[in-house]
């Protein structure tokens, strides 16, 4: 038997740091997405926008807590929960939609351009804070007050 099939990781979880991190990022942006989709589609789209960056947060810290809770078991389902927790949270976002796709306060167009846009961009926008590194696993450390190059001198 292969140690990855019983090697478990112990230790602070990364991920739950990254994704804690990335709701804290989405926090000041809310308000200007909502206000946009006020103004072009009013209060349904504002309603929608908001579901849809709910279903946004949700999905990542699900995500975080799911591979957090995995891999304190074991590697082996570390990886079958990345794979499998992403088809999951895939179907759970699907049936969230279809589940208020009728109801008279949802605008389909926000909804779905806020739920692709989010997910991106808190992605895109989170990868300048990852550390790709074993030494800081995680967040990159935020550097001390006196430790820019010039203060070095």
């Amino acid at each position: 038997m292969s140690d990855t099939f019983v090697t478990r990781l112990d230790g602070p979880a990364p991920e739950q740091e990254i994704a804690g991190d990335m709701v804290r990022r989405a926090l000041p942006v809310i308000p200007l997405v909502l206000a946009l989709s006020f103004a072009v589609w009013g209060v349904n789209g504002a309603l929608s926008s908001s579901y849809a960056i709910a279903l946004v947060l949700v999905n990542f810290v699900f995500a975080a807590a799911l591979l957090a809770w995995s891999a304190r078991i074991s590697l082996a389902l570390l990886m079958a929960a990345a794979l499998g927790g992403f088809l999951i949270r895939l179907a759970l976002i699907s049936v969230a939609i279809l589940a208020v796709k009728d109801a008279a306060w949802v605008e389909l167009m926000p909804l779905g351009i806020t739920l692709i846009v989010t997910h991106l961009g808190l992605l895109i926008w989170e990868t300048r804070y990852v550390s790709a590194s074993l030494a800081f696993p995680g967040l990159k450390p935020r550097p001390s007050v006196g430790s820019s190059p010039e203060n070095k001198r």
